[in-house]
């Protein structure tokens, strides 16, 4: 990858969407990640606003501090970065203590994993419309269109996706070259949905370069019993993932009205 043209031409691609779109600069939630660390950089570089959101619930500490470290990079780079904290704890609390009980704790667990994502969407949006700042997404192409692993109108809820034709490892080699974090550049990626330290690789079950093959292999048309033992137990991964989350990957379905009944 020739790194130092995908980065130039990433900026310019985000700047000249929001001169179009007569926006003043973008909006991104910080979690600690590599994706939000290399999306809001390359947002700055723009020379447009960035507004850091840090939006913790029941967050880990190393997430927080991470986050904070790389805001505090970005605004020693950048005279145009600002932060904004803003402590969703109580009110995801509050929303969970609203809700009826429910006898399988388990989907409970899962659905409240996502509401997660929904209130920091629904935090974005809100300081976007507030500063006319766009919401940049921070989802990666395995992560988008192989897998599905984002929240539907949770963290998939952005106004544009700067990173989302780029593999994992690709998003690495652009953070090397942005000089990100080291502490970020280390950390195992995690959605930090769940309050602990579960990686995305334990909820999962591969890693992204094994998904990354997985997803090259499924494009040319390979299927399971091409491969044996680790490879042939990724790629059942990968297909299982892509079956189930495709519904967040096509254009929401239309009931389409006959001509004859209208």
């Amino acid at each position: 990858m020739q790194t130092e043209k995908v980065i130039d031409h990433i900026v310019n691609w985000l700047k000249q969407y929001a001169v179009n779109a007569k926006c003043k600069g973008f909006v991104i939630g910080i979690s600690g990640g590599i994706d939000s660390a290399v999306t809001s950089t390359l947002c700055a570089k723009t020379d447009l606003d960035l507004l850091c959101l840090e939006m913790p619930i029941h967050q880990g500490k190393n997430q927080v501090t991470r986050a904070d470290r790389h805001i505090d990079w970005l605004m020693e780079k950048f005279p145009k970065v600002s932060r904004q904290a803003v402590d969703l704890t109580p009110v995801f609390d509050s929303l969970v203590d609203s809700f009826p009980k429910v006898e399988n704790e388990e989907e409970r667990f899962m659905s409240l994993a996502n509401t997660r994502a929904r209130l920091r969407m629904t935090s974005l949006y809100y300081f976007a419309a507030l500063e006319g700042y766009l919401v940049a997404g921070t989802g990666n192409k395995v992560e988008d269109f192989g897998i599905g692993f984002y929240t539907k109108y949770g963290d998939g809820g952005v106004d544009l996706s700067p990173i989302a034709d780029l593999l994992k490892t690709e998003v690495y080699e652009i953070g090397r070259t942005l000089g990100v974090n080291q502490d970020i550049m280390d950390a195992a990626p995690t959605d930090g949905l769940w309050g602990d330290s579960r990686t995305d690789e334990d909820q999962i079950g591969a890693s992204y370069p094994e998904l990354e093959w997985a997803m090259e292999m499924d494009n040319k048309g390979k299927k399971a019993d091409d491969f044996s033992g680790r490879e042939k137990e990724v790629f059942l991964i990968f297909k299982k993932f892509n079956t189930a989350n495709k519904h967040k990957m096509i254009p929401i379905p239309i009931c389409e009205i006959p001509i004859s009944l209208k």
